[in-house]
């Protein structure tokens, strides 16, 4: 195996009394869609911004493209991209000229810059937008200039902090395949995200909350680990039967969607006959049960509730 894009050693961050980031230990490597997941405030934002020399860390030592975080910082901001939810756009420039000045920014020669614009412009679909104010563009359309600003100086590094907050479900699926092309040509992507159905998207994923990291793996490796046993049901007395189930110990969460409840359990294949022997004995009518997928969601939640139980029990 190849040395890793970004490796990482206990990696802190303090403000203060606050810790952000604690002992957060992480190797990515080449060619990865690399995926940063937790709720708001677990850490995730301040990460990408020691990873990309922007601000300092309290502790720990970490690479980033072969350099030093800490005394390299210059040289990483030489050799990444960075995408973050707000990222800045010349609303009174048109889509063109703000890729040419990111270019002049990044470092692309004078002489290859209007080439490598074109080709950009092309690979992302923004041709026959060029020359539309980028003011007056969607947030979708916004989203696909910004990727193309991050990206117009080839970095083998993309750092994408929320890029699809906000954005319609259209415009991240498209986003998604231009992120799946970037990493398909050799570009490794590390983003942050807390939405869990993108998650299902990363190669790899590193779940933190509070700072900590709870678990690392390809999605399919960190659902297995919770070894979750699904249920979706439907019954005309929904309320009466998520409070019923949520009071017994191998159910580990009911949530309704629609008018399906979903249940999470440790049950194992032993799931739907015990759902249904806990039902039957209260006399709430089920009309349909079937198993389902666990997901990457349903282990999330899984680990941020037995953090969440431990942590109680240790106060």
């Amino acid at each position: 195996m190849t040395e890793p894009i970004v490796h990482t050693e206990n990696l802190s961050r303090s403000f203060g009394a606050l810790v952000a980031v604690r002992d957060l230990n992480l190797s990515v490597q080449k060619g990865e869609i690399f995926g940063v997941l937790g709720p708001n405030g677990a850490g995730k934002s301040t990460t990408i911004r020691m990873l990309c020399g922007i601000l300092d860390p309290s502790g720990g030592r970490g690479t980033v493209v072969g350099f030093d975080i800490q005394r390299e910082a210059e040289r990483i901001k030489e050799r990444i991209g960075y995408m973050t939810q707000r990222f800045s756009l010349y609303e009174d420039l048109s889509v063109q000229e703000n890729l040419s000045f990111y270019a002049g920014i990044y470092g692309v020669p004078f002489g290859r810059r209007r080439k490598r614009v074109q080709e950009v412009m092309e690979a992302t679909g923004l041709t026959q937008r060029k020359k539309q104010l980028a003011g007056t563009l969607s947030g979708g359309w916004k989203q696909r200039v910004a990727l193309a600003s991050a990206t117009i100086h080839n970095p083998p590094l993309l750092f994408l902090d929320e890029p699809t907050a906000g954005v319609d479900p259209v415009s991240r699926r498209e986003f998604w395949e231009q992120i799946h092309r970037l990493s398909a040509e050799g570009t490794t992507v590390l983003m942050t995200t807390h939405y869990m159905d993108e998650a299902e998207r990363c190669h790899r994923l590193a779940f933190i909350f509070r700072g900590s990291l709870l678990d690392i793996g390809s999605p399919d490796e960190i659902v297995e680990r919770r070894n979750l046993s699904v249920v979706e049901l439907t019954t005309p007395q929904a309320v009466a039967a998520a409070d019923c189930l949520r009071e017994h110990s191998f159910v580990d969460e009911v949530a309704p969607y629609g008018h399906v409840l979903r249940v999470a359990t440790y049950a194992g294949d032993a799931a739907e006959p015990q759902i249904r022997a806990v039902l039957d004995e209260q006399g709430i009518p089920v009309d349909r049960v079937r198993r389902a997928r666990a997901t990457v969601e349903d282990a999330f939640v899984s680990m941020v509730r037995a953090e969440h139980k431990q942590q109680e029990a240790a106060a």
